[in-house]
C-alpha cells in the first residue's frame, strides 16, 4: 500500500510584540505536523514556517539580562557561557532558532524540521 505524498503548507508567524516562548511553541507544533489529522510521531509530516519581525519579540521578566546559553568545548574547564543579550544583539533570529530547536524532538527528524524554518529579523 503506497502512502499519499505529503502536502506541506507555508505558515507565516508575526513575532512582533509576542514573547519568544509563545512564538516558538507555535512554530514547533507546525514544524512537527501536530496540527494535522494525519500526525504520526515517526513520520516527518510538518509544514514550512516563516517567522517575521524576530527583532521585535518581547522578553518577559529579566530573561534578556539573566538568561545564558552554555556549551562545552569537551576540554577540562571548557564550559562556555554566552549571555542572551549578546546573542540577541548580534542576530535576533538565533534566539528564536535556539528556542524552537529545544522544543523539537531530539531525533533524526529535527535537522529536516529546522531546514523548513525561516526566521527574518
Amino acid at each position: 500500500m503506497a502512502q499519499a505524498p505529503l502536502e506541506r503548507k507555508n505558515h507565516e508567524i508575526d513575532a512582533a510584540g509576542q514573547s519568544v516562548g509563545r512564538v516558538a511553541s507555535r512554530a514547533a507544533l507546525l514544524l512537527k505536523g501536530k496540527n494535522k489529522a494525519t500526525y504520526a510521531p515517526h513520520i516527518d509530516g510538518g509544514d514550512c514556517v516563516t517567522i517575521v519581525n524576530a527583532s521585535q519579540v518581547k522578553f518577559t521578566g529579566r530573561k534578556l539580562v539573566q538568561k545564558d546559553y552554555y556549551h562545552h568545548t569537551m576540554h577540562p574547564g571548557g564550559l562556555k557561557r554566552t549571555p542572551m543579550k549578546n546573542v540577541f544583539d548580534a542576530n535576533p533570529a538565533n534566539v528564536m532558532k535556539r528556542a524552537i530547536m529545544g522544543m523539537l524532538p531530539k531525533n533524526k527528524h529535527r535537522e529536516n524540521m529546522m531546514r523548513r524554518l525561516i526566521v527574518k529579523p
